[in-house]
């Protein structure tokens, strides 16, 4: 239909095969995916590139004739010399066959049609529809010129002409006719009469010819050698009832509901929503230290419209992460296929939602971490059958929400993470010393390092080191974190947690001292007020008692170097992260706010408290807190004091 003959040729026999399988005469097997998977290929590049000569199409049709010819012989005793069926021939529709000359059992058609009034905004050409028609048989064309308004108000890109058509044709021609008219049909008038007879169809009723158009059919004796005068043919005409129906059908029918719009208008649109969420958050500390109620009045207003106006604007960018969850099949399979290993790939929460931004950019870790679970993780069958496991290993892929975040799991059920390996290779390449003591999360984050890897040799799959180490830049630009588990002999899970959006958050605005920072409010679990008495350990570090479970806490004063005494009653926030949580003491809490992220620049990238900045109602500048690091922190310090103490 678009011109891609040599994709339409190529394909013909893969649908013979498929056919084939679906009636039960072949049988789907691993050679036929295969070949399969290796056309689809095959047609991308022909799509890509129409005009250029593309190899490698031949030799995947031989593959799947000796494919479905031993299915055949196989299933059906059929010889396997027998070949594969031909393919269709293609639509009229697609391919005008040349016409043929008319013999003594032909019978003369009449067809008569207007185009939809936006056929040629669409870009059909009528031109090209005659020329197919044609294909059909002999033909004489007349334009139908009785609608072409006055020309004051004719309008260029509407259709105005209708065509009669009159062809010789031996068999009933509606079907050859249908294929021409395929995307058409709905929205325009047509009539199709066997000359001297009743009409076939019959939609709108035919005006008198007003111009004589001669089209040549393909072959020079396809034509009579002369034009036959055309019987005239009246058509009737539709009942009012009908037409006044149909108008009302056409009134009552619901318009579309999608609409495509280019990314970069989004990214526009939320760039100007977050501006006017700074400038509310001006106008709303402007009305609280006024008298005048009706500057508040507005203020609320708007607070409320500029709210509901950035959950929408959040909820138009985001996306099902299942668009991106569904390509890495393709990878699996051909990853099982190279490494001879047997591999069962699952996923999961493919309908979690994240920002366009976010899933746009995380292609390339998840691919890295496949390809390490499948390389690395998942034994060879020989090994996994000597330790009891099926000889099938199992890749998992998951989405969960979590909280403020959404967590993306990979899991396998491989052999788990070599912690000797990593250590030694660790102080080979300088990463850490002999002595140094290092937690299990901190062993298992040094495969992250630039360089670092395991594999005994390079291959195409994996030696370089570079793959983990884009995984860990990519997160960390997202602002997200990795979590690495692994139990020896049962698999590993790295689990990214990552923000749901990158543009706006609401916020808890915190002081302490005389700086302001921005706690994420999805992040916050409860608030509770530092007990007095309670002396601060090393570094300020502290366990609370909340309700029964060990909260550690943290005084921000301290970690951000902060002089002097805190405020007489200090509070506690409590954040969570994944699995853990951490208490952190601050002197005051202010409120909830919008929170518009702004990115830090080169020069702050690398303090890992805080994870942006914000724009406040009076124009100063409120750090964000980088919870999930400050969670860490707090639980590293849970297993080095808990370590210490048993």
């Amino acid at each position: 239909m678009f011109g891609f003959t040599a994709v339409a040729e190529f394909v013909h026999e893969f649908e013979t095969a498929f056919d084939r399988v679906r009636k039960g005469q072949s049988k789907a097997n691993t050679a036929l995916i295969g070949v399969a998977l290796d056309a689809k290929d095959h047609i991308h590049l022909l799509i890509e590139n129409p005009d250029a000569p593309v190899d490698g199409g031949t030799e995947i049709l031989v593959q799947l004739r000796a494919i479905v010819d031993g299915a055949a012989v196989g299933g059906h005793e059929e010889t396997a010399s027998e070949p594969v069926a031909a393919p269709a021939p293609a639509p009229a529709a697609f391919v005008a066959e040349p016409a043929k000359p008319a013999d003594s059992g032909a019978k003369r058609w009449r067809l008569t049609f207007y185009l939809p009034s936006d056929a040629l905004i669409y870009g059909t050409n009528p031109e090209l529809l005659l020329k197919e028609l044609a294909g059909i048989g002999p033909t004489v064309v007349l334009a139908l010129t009785d609608r072409i308004p006055d020309l004051d108000i004719i309008d260029p890109e509407v259709s105005y002409l209708g065509w009669q058509v009159d062809i010789e044709v031996a068999d009933d021609p509606t079907a050859a006719i249908d294929d021409v008219f395929l995307f058409l049909r709905d929205n325009m008038e047509l009539t199709l009469a066997p000359l001297g007879g009743e009409a076939v169809v019959a939609v709108a009723e035919a005006p008198a010819p007003v111009m004589e158009i001669a089209v040549a059919a393909p072959s020079d004796d396809a034509m009579p050698e002369a034009p036959f005068v055309p019987e005239p043919v009246v058509a009737k005409a539709a009942p009012a009832k009908k037409a006044k129906a149909a108008e009302k059908a056409e009134a009552e029918k619901p318009a579309a509901t999608s609409l495509r719009v280019p990314a970069e208008r989004l990214d526009e649109l939320m760039d100007r929503v977050g501006e006017l969420v700074i400038a509310q958050a001006r106008l709303s500390q402007i009305a609280n230290s006024s008298s005048d109620t009706a500057l508040k009045t507005i203020a609320e207003e708007l607070e409320r419209l500029s709210s509901g106006l950035r959950d929408t604007t959040m909820g138009i960018r985001m996306v099902p992460i299942g668009t991106i969850f569904s390509r890495f099949r393709r990878l699996v399979h051909d990853l099982s296929g190279e490494l001879g290993k047997q591999i069962e790939f699952i996923t999961t929460g493919e309908e979690t939602e994240l920002d366009k931004t976010v899933i746009e950019r995380l292609a390339d870790p998840l691919v890295h971490l496949i390809r390490n679970s499948v390389d690395h993780g998942l034994e060879s069958a020989e090994k996994r059958i000597a330790a009891g496991k099926s000889p099938k290993g199992t890749v998992r892929l998951s989405a969960v929400y979590s909280g403020a975040e959404v967590a993306i799991s990979v899991i396998d059920d491989g052999a788990g993470l070599n912690h000797e390996r990593i250590r030694a290779k660790a102080e080979e390449n300088g990463l850490i010393t002999a002595d140094a003591k290092l937690t299990e999360q901190e062993l298992n984050h040094l495969i992250f390092a630039p360089g670092f890897s395991t594999a005994k040799e390079v291959t195409a799959l994996s030696g370089r080191g570079v793959g983990m180490d884009v995984v860990k830049r990519t997160i960390d630009g997202l602002r997200g974190t990795i979590d690495v588990t692994t139990t020896p002999g049962k698999g590993s899970v790295f689990t990214l947690r990552l923000p749901l959006t990158l543009a706006i958050i609401d916020g808890m605005l915190i002081r302490v001292g005389d700086g302001r920072y921005t706690i994420p409010l999805a992040a916050v679990e409860e608030c509770v007020e530092l007990p007095v008495g309670l002396e601060a350990s090393a570094k300020g570090r502290n366990f609370l008692d909340i309700r029964g479970s060990l909260v550690p806490y943290l005084r921000l004063r301290e970690v951000f170097g902060l002089k002097g005494q805190g405020d007489e009653h200090e509070k506690v926030v409590i954040v969570s992260s994944g699995e853990g949580r951490v208490g952190l003491v601050v002197d005051q809490i202010i409120g909830n706010n919008q929170t518009v992220i702004k990115q830090l620049s080169k020069l702050h990238s690398g303090i890992k408290s805080f994870s942006g900045a914000t724009i406040l109602g009076d124009g100063t500048v409120a750090l964000i807190l980088d919870t999930a690091h400050l969670v860490a922190s707090g639980q590293s310090y849970v297993e080095r004091n808990l370590g210490r103490a048993a």
